[in-house]
């Protein structure tokens, strides 16, 4: 495999949806996945929310919701919206949050292969496919 189709496989899933609840505001909202990097995530949100804010964040993608709790550590405006920057409290959030992004790559393989090659792969066989393949290049 080229590392052009590559790319292709191993784009980053920007459309994991996310919840996340400011921590004493209650209310909890919606809000789409940017980017996730080492300690941290990117959401895009409606509102700013301020620098040093607590949050709690949830990814409805498995039962039970994988959770992660956190501080937002910058928020800037683009065009219609702001995105927010979140620094994980600690390992083991920045590592259910990578999993969850893992899992967001094999289902995109998994559609991609249904796309590209007419092929329907359940999701185990869409999880051995890639891992077989891209495991190792998964951004760390």
């Amino acid at each position: 495999m080229s590392g052009r189709e590559i790319r292709k496989y191993i784009r980053h899933p920007s459309d994991i949806p996310i919840h996340y609840e400011v921590a004493d505001e209650g209310a909890r909202e919606k809000a789409p996945l940017r980017n996730v990097d080492h300690g941290g995530l990117c959401f895009r949100a409606e509102g700013c929310i301020e620098p040093g804010r607590r949050i709690h964040i949830s990814f409805p993608l498995r039962d039970p919701d994988v959770r992660a709790a956190g501080t937002v550590t910058w928020c800037r405006r683009v065009r219609d919206h702001f995105e927010v920057g979140v620094r994980f409290d600690d390992e083991a959030a920045e590592f259910a949050v990578r999993m969850v992004e893992q899992v967001c790559y094999i289902e995109h393989y998994r559609k991609e292969v249904l796309a590209r090659e007419g092929r329907r792969i359940t999701g185990e066989q869409a999880a051995l496919e890639w891992t077989e393949r891209f495991a190792e290049r998964f951004p760390r």
